[in-house]
This record gives C-alpha cells, sequence and structure tokens, in this order.
C-alpha cells in the first residue's frame, strides 16, 4: 500500500461521523471517499486553522489534537497527511510561499533578462516578508528557537532553505554565470541578494508595527536592494 492509497483510505477520512458548523470545510458532507476538490478544500481549511493557531497561541502551546477538534479531522490524518506537527508547520509555510511565488514563471527556465527576473523576485519575496502573519511567525520563531528547535529548523526548511535552493539554481544557469564576476562563490550569491533586499527588515521585526509598508515604498526598497546587488556581482 503506497502513501496516496493509505490517505485515501476509507478508515482515514477527513471528515468523520459528526455534526458540524455551517463554516467547517466537513459542513454537509456525506462519509466516504471524498472528491479531489473536497479534499483540496479540506487541506487548505486545515492549513488555516493550523496557521491560526500557531500564531495566536505559540507553537509549542498548541497540540495535534487541539488543531484536529478546531479543523475537524481526525489526529490519525494529520499524522499520515504531514507527519505531525512539524509537517503540518512546513505544509502551511510553504503554501503561504507558493501563494507568493506561484505566479512567477520558473526561474531556472524564464526567458527575460536576468535584471527583470530579480526585479519580479525581489517585489515579491518583500510582500511576503511584509505581512503581518510573516512579522507574527518570524517572532514566533525567535522567542521559541531555543525551548522547540524543531520549530526553527521547520522554519528554515520551509522557508529561506528552499528560497535559496531556487536563487542557486538560478544563478547556475550557463547564461546568468556569464553576466556574473567570476570570482564570486556560488553559495554567496544567494545570500548576498537576499540581504540587499532585505536591508534592515528583520530588525524591523522586532518592534511594533505602525503600519504595513505601501506598494510603492516596496517597489523602492527592491528597486534600491537590487541595484545594490548587481553593481556587486555584475562582471
Amino acid at each position: 500500500m503506497n502513501t496516496t492509497d493509505l490517505i485515501d483510505a476509507p478508515d482515514e477520512q477527513d471528515c468523520p461521523e459528526g455534526n458540524y458548523p455551517p463554516d467547517s470545510p466537513c459542513f454537509g458532507k456525506a462519509a466516504g471517499r471524498p472528491r479531489a476538490a473536497d479534499k483540496a478544500a479540506r487541506r487548505a481549511a486545515l492549513l488555516h486553522t493550523a496557521g491560526q493557531l500557531f500564531l495566536e497561541k505559540g507553537y509549542s502551546k498548541v497540540s495535534l489534537e487541539m488543531i484536529a477538534r478546531e479543523a475537524h479531522v481526525a489526529v490519525r490524518t494529520i499524522y499520515v497527511k504531514f507527519g505531525g506537527k512539524a509537517g503540518l508547520l512546513n505544509a502551511v509555510i510553504a503554501d503561504g510561499r507558493a501563494r507568493f511565488f506561484g505566479g512567477m514563471e520558473n526561474m531556472e527556465t524564464d526567458p527575460r533578462p536576468m535584471e527583470e527576473i530579480l526585479s519580479d523576485f525581489s517585489l515579491r519575496f518583500l510582500e511576503l516578508i511584509s505581512l503581518p502573519a510573516f512579522c507574527s511567525l518570524h517572532r514566533m520563531v525567535v522567542a521559541e528557537a531555543k525551548s522547540t528547535p524543531e520549530l526553527a529548523e521547520t522554519f528554515f526548511e520551509a522557508g529561506p532553505q528552499r528560497t535559496r535552493a531556487e536563487l542557486s539554481r538560478f544563478f547556475a544557469r550557463p547564461d546568468i554565470r556569464a553576466q556574473l564576476r567570476p570570482d564570486l562563490r556560488p553559495e554567496v550569491l544567494p545570500v548576498f541578494l537576499i540581504n540587499c533586499i532585505l536591508g534592515d527588515q528583520i530588525t524591523r521585526l522586532l518592534f511594533p508595527i505602525t503600519a504595513p509598508p505601501t506598494m510603492d515604498e516596496l517597489r523602492a526598497r527592491a528597486a534600491e536592494g537590487l541595484d545594490l546587488f548587481l553593481r556587486g556581482v555584475k562582471r
């Protein structure tokens, strides 16, 4: 039996017998093997519920039982689909990240000039890290990293590490590499780009945010950071 069979097995239903409120993804659903659209909606609802609980209560204070109760799913379902709480958090972060970069061309094959591709990435990246939810997530990770190492590891793997890997593949393209200084170590490029774009944004997260930046402000920051990066790395 493969993983897909296990997830879809009749005894692993996302909506066990019970009465559900109208806003639940299980409301009005009959027991049985769910359709693909229903499964996608239930997965999205589960991730939304888990994300809200993590941000409201803190990662270490949220149990799978709590998430399962709020999302109206079986605890075993979470284990089967995500492997546990860390896997669930990974999915929450990965899905949130995908919503921002999903509409972007694959950087490994995008035929546009390097400057245009990186400009698109830079603005999307700044939009993502400026979200109130991201700010709350980052603060949670900093606060609980020492006591809950799996939280910091999961956050890094699902977010920063994935972004660096995608940028590394982009900078490894022969046509892109030919435009960059040959003396630069490949592993330096993704980190340098992200740091140029970030500026002091991470430091700002330590303090109360009075108002989120406007799109014009984000565009200006992205352009300035990218200009600094390109001046340092282009041949």
